[in-house]
């Protein structure tokens, strides 16, 4: 059986130490250790690298040490991958102001990914968002893509 294949953005790395949301640091850390054990195919962009490389420190360093317990594959920022987050403002889903979001989409999109996982409700995690993007992904010809929160992936079984 062919294991699903997330997207990752910086808010659920973030989370892993983040005191101040102990109920989401403790989701996500239990969602990290069903990632070490290599249950989803995990997808992580360029931008994602960047954002982290952007945190202060300890952080900085505590979250690279966070990455490297999981196995994932890197998303490059591409041309296409722009035209796609571009496309997301253009259809009035998110802002300009909102483009990194849209690269992080975009990227899940162009890595044929079937969710992506965020705690960023604002601008990700919301009806809006999920319907705006699932119209372009079938304008386009990409495959659907689902959106959640990183609970959504605990249950029971893990």
């Amino acid at each position: 059986m062919r294991k699903l294949k997330i997207y990752l953005d910086t808010s659920v790395i973030s989370y892993l130490d983040q005191s101040d949301s102990q109920e989401k640091m403790e989701q996500t850390r239990k969602l990290w250790k069903i990632l070490q054990i290599g249950k989803y195919d995990v997808v992580i962009s360029d931008l994602v690298l960047i954002e982290i490389n952007e945190c202060k420190e300890p952080k900085r360093s505590i979250l690279k040490e966070y990455l490297a317990q999981i196995n994932y594959k890197r998303a490059n920022i591409t041309e296409e991958t722009e035209e796609i987050a571009n496309e997301i403002i253009k259809e009035g889903i998110l802002n300009p102001k909102s483009f990194d979001d849209c690269l992080h989409i975009a990227s899940a999109i162009i890595s044929d990914c079937n969710i992506i996982i965020s705690w960023n409700f604002k601008h990700m995690v919301n009806v809006d968002t999920i319907n705006g993007v699932r119209k372009i992904t079938f304008a386009k010809r990409y495959n659907n893509i689902d959106i959640y929160a990183p609970y959504v992936l605990l249950s029971e079984k893990n």
